[in-house]
């Protein structure tokens, strides 16, 4: 499946050079996967009722084109790795402008966390469900464990 969403960037992202701000990036590329996993029913409360939470391991950002004020931009969301019971995963942000020119790729290595032990855990089968249905990336891998 593809996961696409948009949104309006804000004053408040942009610098005095009027680029966007390189952490508004990441925290749009954050909030595409809080969307993602809340439209399959994983809202912020479900993922407290179970208890689980992602954590960063890494996150790496690549710039090709420049954002400026009032540019709409959109976030695609690929798969690019995941354990076999989804313990740890990479995910691809792909960010276009609103003209559809690539602006940045962010990708993540994540995993999941069991917030009472604060230890890494596997992954729910509601979420090994949304992580198995995103589109993959070229360079997917099967993420090894030990």
């Amino acid at each position: 499946m593809s996961f696409k969403v948009s949104f309006s960037t804000r004053w408040a992202d942009f610098d005095p050079n009027n680029h966007m701000r390189h952490s508004a990036y990441n925290d749009y590329a954050a909030e595409s996967r809080v969307r993602l996993f809340n439209a399959y029913g994983l809202s912020l409360a479900e993922f407290n009722k179970l208890n689980i939470g992602p954590i960063l391991f890494r996150e790496e950002t690549d710039f090709f084109r420049e954002i400026t004020l009032s540019d709409d931009i959109s976030v695609e969301l690929l798969l690019k790795g995941c354990s076999e019971k989804g313990e740890r995963f990479k995910m691809q942000h792909k960010i276009y402008r609103g003209d559809g020119q690539l602006a940045a790729t962010i990708n993540i290595y994540a995993a999941w966390m069991d917030l009472g032990k604060r230890k890494l855990t596997g992954a729910p089968k509601m979420i090994l469900d949304v992580l198995d249905q995103l589109d993959k990336t070229d360079d997917f891998e099967l993420i090894p464990l030990g």
